[in-house]
């Protein structure tokens, strides 16, 4: 099996070429963004399947999906993403994707998953296709958004205890509750969402 993995964060990239390696996948190729994907396809393609992630560089939401179906119309093209939600995916499978892969899925569920499109069939979890889309921050408390907007600042829990004259302890607890309420894993998803959602 010949893949390939687009991807800006090296950390996540490398991981799960090493995931899929491990999954008995021969040949793992990988690129920083979607330039150096499409690069990839035109030097070393066809790939069995090409992984794209939703929200690197040169993307731009599905147009990256749309670019590479457009250079290279008989390449299997596969969405991965920790951040985009529902209905990004099932535009993304309406685009000519081949399949939707949240990272948050299992590692024998990714490597299944990757096998399954890289042999020619559409993947699409259903129960993640099936969640309501786009969180909202009207359920977060007026504290709630200051905390979130603290760490979407970069601020540890402590600096925002400080500028909020709050107790650290209390902070944590307020980070607890915003994860749970906007479907967010840690404090790095939370702020992951509220980019990519423009809430601040």
């Amino acid at each position: 099996m010949k893949l390939l993995i687009a991807d800006d964060h090296d950390l996540v990239r490398d991981a799960i070429a090493a995931l899929l390696r491990s999954g008995g996948c021969e040949e793992v190729d990988v690129a920083g963004n979607l330039s150096e994907a499409l690069e990839e396809v035109a030097a070393r393609g066809p790939f069995d399947l090409v992984l794209l992630d939703y929200d690197m560089p040169g993307m731009d939401g599905l147009r990256g999906l749309t670019e590479m179906k457009r250079q290279y119309p008989d390449q299997a093209v596969a969405i991965i993403s920790g951040v985009a939600r529902p209905a990004a995916a099932r535009e993304a499978l309406d685009e000519g994707a081949i399949g939707f892969v949240p990272k948050a899925l299992p590692a024998r569920s990714i490597i299944g998953a990757v096998t399954l499109m890289a042999s020619g069939s559409v993947f699409a979890p259903f129960d993640f296709l099936k969640q309501d889309d786009a969180p909202t921050m009207g359920g977060l408390s007026p504290r709630e958004t200051e905390v979130l907007r603290g760490i979407c600042a970069g601020r540890t829990n402590k600096e925002i205890a400080r500028e909020m004259d709050l107790q650290e302890v209390t902070v944590k607890l307020h980070v607890r509750t915003l994860t749970r309420k906007i479907g967010a894993r840690n404090r790095t998803h939370a702020a992951m969402i509220a980019r990519e959602h423009h809430w601040f």
